[in-house]
């Protein structure tokens, strides 16, 4: 036997110790997201953005002091793909005046998106080969804000029917409970760090929601096999031998996906970052949601072995006999 195999790690004895500290976390990052809130990027406050693409390698840091003292201090400036190319994203607060609906008519949007490339021409020392400008309208920010919530919203409410028929009601409670401990921590981090959240990151948040419930299910199924095999056992035992038993699948399935993860996120670019930022701490968080948040609240639930056997009606065996 290898030697994750004779691991017998009394996780449920720990169960308090771990609700406290997912207690503290997630006080911590609703009260993050309450007072300083998420960092939206352009994808959801609008704005417009310059993509620039260079003859030769550009000087990040220099564009960006050089905008600074031109008095475009609010534009971000990072790499786009290459080491040629590179985005200036700006936020509506250093939009031209706006219209009645609230949005910046086609003129002040070109005014802004010139002076941004006068200034790199006139004044960078580099020679722009070609150029692209986006503009992402107030409205449209809104609506994808409305748009991504209710797109968490109806995946646990979809993961909660799901986990009810395949299980039983108190694993799916228990699953629901882990996934929202993941995003509201994962989204707290976010807002503690102030890293921008974009789309990008919204589709890390769903990425999360799948990836920590595919952990919880494969816990839950084992838990559900135990019950049926293991008889002398009392529900709280049943855990943590089907933990145990899980455990070298769960570490080797987490650790291969943050190597993944940290080379995406070291390597991949500014324009990942964030993404592979989001999928790290989500990988982190559901990995010990899947040990300890969702078999707590589950076996807090009152779950048992009597839940998961179907009742046989009383001669069921002699239906057979004429």
């Amino acid at each position: 036997m290898n030697l994750l195999g004779k691991i017998n790690i009394d996780f449920m004895a720990k169960r308090k110790v771990a609700m406290y500290f997912s207690i503290v976390l997630i006080i911590a990052s609703l009260s993050s997201l309450v007072v300083r809130g998420l960092n939206f990027g352009l994808d959801f406050t609008g704005g417009t953005v310059v993509v620039v693409n260079f003859k030769e390698s550009v000087d990040i840091p220099k564009i960006r002091n050089l905008l600074a003292e031109k008095g475009q201090g609010d534009a971000a400036v990072k790499q786009f793909g290459s080491s040629t190319d590179i985005e200036i994203a700006l936020p509506p607060s250093t939009q031209k005046p706006v219209d009645a609906d609230g949005n910046p008519d086609e003129s002040a949007e070109s005014e802004l998106s010139n002076e941004i490339l006068d200034i790199i021409r006139n004044d960078s020392g580099y020679e722009i080969d070609k150029f692209r400008v986006e503009f992402v309208g107030p409205q449209v920010g809104k609506e994808l804000v409305e748009q991504g919530s209710l797109a968490l919203l109806y995946a646990i409410i979809g993961i909660l029917i799901y986990v009810t028929f395949r299980f039983e009601w108190r694993f799916s409670l228990g699953a629901v409970a882990a996934l929202v401990h993941d995003v509201i921590i994962t989204a707290g981090v976010f807002s503690i760090t102030q890293v921008e959240f974009d789309l990008t990151v919204l589709a890390a948040l769903l990425a999360v929601i799948g990836y920590s419930l595919n952990d919880t299910i494969v816990v839950f199924d084992r838990v559900r096999e135990n019950f049926i095999k293991i008889r002398k056992k009392n529900s709280e035992e049943v855990f943590n031998i089907s933990i145990n038993q899980t455990l070298a699948r769960t570490v080797i399935t987490s650790l291969t996906t943050l190597l993944v993860l940290f080379a995406l996120y070291i390597f991949g670019g500014a324009m990942i970052n964030a993404f592979a930022f989001a999928l790290i701490v989500g990988v982190l968080i559901g990995t010990y949601s899947s040990i300890f948040v969702a078999s707590t609240f589950t076996l807090a639930l009152g779950i048992s072995r009597q839940d998961l056997i179907p009742i046989q009606k009383e001669g069921v065996d002699l239906d057979h006999i004429p």
